[in-house]
């Protein structure tokens, strides 16, 4: 059913004059998200973004719910394959998944993120930890980042816990192999966690975090690139879309170059010295954002890291959400797959 409407308040400084009409619409994001005047904010059903027809379920995967941060009521959708249950069964790896959304839409429950985590679990096969996160503009950048990290943290607790640790977790899950992920906006978050935790300003151990993924990154910058300026036709993502979404979640005032979202703006710190995992870069290229995406692994590249960058001809963005079932996105299990378990000779097929 239809879910009501929420409002949240968000204290905004502004000065109301005496005989001020009520507040009004000042960002409205494609009907689903207002932001008024007053600095308060209506949500919309946003299921009206989403797909028309029920996803398909994928059988032989169990999840469930886990809170991670109660005093933000946040939680994390585990995901693991049915037979990876029960003491003694091989340790999987584990891939931690950050929604996209713009960073003011979508959520871990959506079918679309649910739908690709399901088929992760059960066809690399891996534990998927779909990770909930604070939306803007109710809850500016960083939160969405510091969430991340607060996730992250969470997790080094449940390795150190061992057998103490959650039982799907403690049964199924090989730390030592953790992949951070995430498409769109939740591949920028991949991004910012994945700095934090080579730059060890957030330490993780006994995690190790041995690559990441960035699923049609969301990346943006105060100058447009050609692909932004001159899009492919029928985007699913249009450029305006992009520029409102940063607009209403980064700092009030902030410009597209901040370091969230532009990693090769002028303020922005250098990724040269950083000691990064393998990339894994998948850029669809029918998307505005591909010279970003494209400039994003050509500039890691040239700084000598370990970057796999996975182009699909004619993708949207977003495309393993988009249709979580299509060709495109059986052919990125396939790339994922190699990439979560290159190098190891035992790897289940």
């Amino acid at each position: 059913g239809r879910q009501p409407s929420t409002v949240s308040v968000i204290p905004y400084h502004t000065h109301t004059m005496a005989g001020d009409t009520a507040p009004h619409v000042v960002e409205d994001l494609l009907g689903v998200v207002q932001l008024l005047s007053d600095g308060s904010v209506v949500r919309g059903d946003e299921s009206v973004l989403g797909p028309k027809e029920p996803l398909p379920d994928v059988p032989g995967v169990e999840w469930k719910d886990v809170v991670y941060h109660a005093a933000h009521g946040l939680r994390v959708r585990v995901y693991r394959p049915a037979s990876s249950s029960g003491t003694g069964s091989v340790k999987l790896p584990v891939l931690v998944y950050f929604h996209g959304g713009g960073y003011c839409l979508g959520s871990f429950a959506q079918p679309p993120f649910h739908a690709f985590c399901l088929r992760s679990a059960a066809e690399l096969p891996a534990v998927v930890l779909s990770v909930q996160y604070r939306l803007a503009p109710e809850h500016r950048l960083p939160a969405a980042i510091d969430d991340g990290a607060q996730f992250l943290s969470w997790l080094r607790c449940q390795a150190e816990l061992g057998a103490g640790a959650d039982p799907w977790l403690a049964e199924s899950a090989d730390f030592a192999r953790t992949f951070i992920s995430g498409v769109s906006a939740g591949a920028n978050l991949a991004h910012h966690l994945t700095i934090q935790v080579a730059t060890a300003r957030l330490p993780v151990s006994p995690v190790r975090v041995v690559g990441y993924v960035l699923l049609s990154a969301f990346f943006g910058g105060a100058e447009r690139t050609a692909s932004e300026a001159d899009p492919p036709a029928g985007v699913s993502l249009p450029v305006e879309i992009c520029e409102q979404l940063w607009h209403m979640s980064l700092p009030v005032g902030a410009s597209r170059d901040h370091p969230v979202a532009n990693p090769f703006g002028p303020e922005s710190p250098s990724l040269a010295p950083v000691e990064l995992p393998p990339a894994l870069v998948v850029a669809p290229l029918g998307d505005v954002l591909r010279d970003r995406v494209l400039g994003y692994a050509a500039r890691l590249k040239d700084m000598g890291k370990d970057v796999e960058l996975a182009e699909f001809e004619g993708q949207q963005h977003g495309f393993s959400v988009l249709q979580p079932f299509g060709k495109a996105a059986d052919e990125l299990m396939r790339v994922l797959r190699r990439f979560v378990y290159q190098g190891d000779t035992n790897a289940e097929r």
